[in-house]
C-alpha cells in the first residue's frame, strides 16, 4: 500500500555513504526502532502471494492441519529471518556486503548474483499478481471488455510504480497521508475479511474437515517457512538501519509472524470456505466478493511495497557488481521486471524462482553459524578473497536440499539443508 515508516526514514537517508551497499551506515544514522520495524514486516507479510499460498496448501492439508503447518513454518523462518536481520544491524551492512565477512570478498559474488536473478523474479511476479487482481476488480466494477480490466494496463501501471518508488523514495502524497494511514488501513482490510470469514463461513465443519492427503504435512511446512526465508537476501538492506539489535529481532519476528500467519490461514480458509473448486482465480474472485472488494483493494496496493523491495535489494545487490548508482540500477531493472510480466508465461519462472531459491537457506545457515557461533559477532575479521570452509558448508548445503527434495519430499528440504550447512560451518569455520 505504502511505504510505512521505516521505508520513509530510509530513504530519508539516501546520501552516498547510507546508500552504499558496501559501507556500513554509521551509528548516528541507524535510526530505526523496534516500532519502525514491525510496522514494515507486517506490510511485507502481508500481500496476495501470501493468501495464494495459503490456498496451495488447503486441499491437501484441510484447516487445522494447513494452520499448524503455517504456524510452525512461519514461527521457525521469522525466527531465522530476525537473526539475519540482526546480522544487518551488528555489522551495518547490506545483506549481499556482510557475506564477505564469512564467504570472501570474491566468494560473495556468486550469492550476489543469484540474489539479483531471483529478486528480478520475484518482482515480475508481484507485478503479475497485482495485474490479475486488478484486472479482476476492474472486470467485476465495469465489464470484461472495459480499459480497466486489461491486463496489460495494469502491468505497465504497477510496473511504474514499483520502479517509481525504488528509484526516487515516497512521494509527498505517501509522506503526508499514507505514512499516517496506511498500515490502519490494511489492519481494516484484514479485520474485514476475518469478519466476513466468521460471519458466513461454517468454520466448526471446516474444521473437521480432513484434507485429501495430497499434500504431506513436511511438504507444507516448507512451504510456509519458504515464506519468512524468501526475505533473508534482503533483510539486511533495511536492519542496517536498526538502533539496537533487540529491537532489530523483535520487531521483525513480531510483525513478519502475525502478518504472514493472518493472511496465510484466511488463504486456507476462504479457499475452502468460498473456492473449493480450486479453478485459476477462484481465491481472488472469493475476495473480490467481500466488502465490494474494498480488503482486496487495500491489500492488493499494499503490494506494491514487496515490488518495491524486491526491485530495491535487486539494485543494491547489483551495487555489488557494477559501478552504478543504486538509483539507476533500480530504473533498470523495475523495467526488466515489468518486461518479463508483460511477456513471459508465469509457469517457465516457478521452477528456476525455487531452484534460484533453494541456494539461501544453505547459505544464511552458514552465515548465522559463522556470524554468532564462530566469529561471535565481531565484524573485525582478516580480509580474504574466499572463505573454503564456508562455501564448502554451502554447497554440503545445496546438495543436501536437492538430494531431500527429489529422494524424500515427505521429509522437507528447506529446514535440514539450512541445518547441515551451520553445522558444517560450525565444524570447518573454527579450523580456519
Amino acid at each position: 500500500m505504502s511505504v510505512y515508516p521505516a521505508l520513509l526514514e530510509i530513504h530519508a537517508l539516501n546520501t552516498p555513504n547510507t546508500y552504499s551497499p558496501d559501507v556500513a551506515v554509521p551509528a548516528s544514522q541507524r535510526v530505526l526502532g523496534g516500532r519502525d520495524l514491525f510496522s514494515l514486516w507486517f506490510s511485507l507479510g502481508i500481500g496476495l502471494m501470501v493468501l495464494q499460498t495459503g490456498a496451495l496448501l488447503a486441499p491437501g492439508l484441510g484447516l487445522s492441519g494447513s494452520l499448524l503447518a503455517i504456524f510452525l513454518g512461519t514461527l521457525v523462518g521469522v525466527s531465522l529471518l530476525a537473526s539475519v536481520g540482526v546480522v544487518g544491524s551488528d555489522t551495518g551492512l547490506s545483506s549481499m556486503a556482510a557475506l564477505k565477512l564469512s564467504l570472501g570478498s570474491r566468494g560473495a559474488m556468486l550469492p550476489a548474483l543469484l540474489n539479483v536473478l531471483q529478486l528480478i523474479g520475484w518482482g515480475s511476479f508481484e507485478i503479475i499478481v497485482m495485474r490479475d487482481a486488478a484486472s479482476l476488480l476492474g472486470a467485476r466494477a465495469f465489464s470484461d471488455t472495459s480499459l480497466w480490466s486489461q491486463p496489460l494496463l495494469w502491468t505497465v501501471f504497477f510496473g511504474a510504480l514499483a520502479t517509481l518508488l525504488a528509484v526516487s523514495g515516497p512521494l509527498t502524497f505517501v509522506r503526508k497521508i499514507l505514512r499516517k494511514w496506511g498500515i490502519w488501513l490494511l489492519l481494516g482490510a484484514c479485520l474485514w475479511l476475518t469478519w466476513n470469514l466468521f460471519s458466513k463461513a461454517d468454520l466448526p465443519a471446516l474444521w473437521a474437515q480432513k484434507g485429501d492427503g495430497s499434500l504431506p504435512f513436511a511438504v507444507g511446512f516448507d512451504i510456509a517457512i519458504a515464506m519468512p526465508l524468501s526475505w533473508l537476501p534482503l533483510i539486511a538492506d533495511y536492519s542496517r538501519f536498526g538502533k539496537r539489535a533487540k529491537s532489530v529481532f523483535g520487531g521483525t519476528a513480531l510483525g513478519f509472524l502475525i502478518g504472514n500467519f493472518w493472511l496465510m490461514s484466511l488463504g486456507v480458509a476462504y479457499t475452502l470456505a468460498f473456492a473449493p473448486s480450486g479453478e485459476v482465480n477462484a481465491l481472488l474472485l472469493a475476495l473480490a466478493g467481500a466488502g465490494l472488494g474494498i480488503p482486496l483493494l487495500l491489500i492488493l496496493l499494499d503490494e506494491s511495497e514487496n515490488a518495491f523491495a524486491d526491485i530495491h535489494s535487486a539494485a543494491v545487490s547489483s551495487g555489488l557488481l557494477l559501478r552504478l548508482k543504486v538509483e539507476h540500477l533500480a530504473l533498470i531493472i523495475g523495467v526488466i521486471c515489468t518486461l518479463i510480466a508483460c511477456f513471459a508465461p508465469l509457469a517457465q519462472y516457478q521452477n528456476f524462482l525455487l531452484l534460484i531459491g533453494s541456494v539461501f537457506a544453505p547459505l544464511f545457515g552458514v552465515v548465522l553459524v559463522d556470524h554468532f557461533i564462530v566469529r561471535k559477532r565481531s565484524v573485525q575479521v582478516a580480509p580474504t578473497l574466499f572463505s573454503g570452509s564456508a562455501l564448502l558448508a554451502w554447497l554440503g548445503g545445496v546438495v543436501t536440499y536437492h538430494v531431500l527434495a527429489n529422494l524424500l519430499p515427505d521429509v522437507g528440504a528447506t529446514l535440514p539443508a539450512l541445518l547441515l550447512a551451520g553445522a558444517l560451518q560450525w565444524v570447518l569455520g573454527r579450523q580456519r
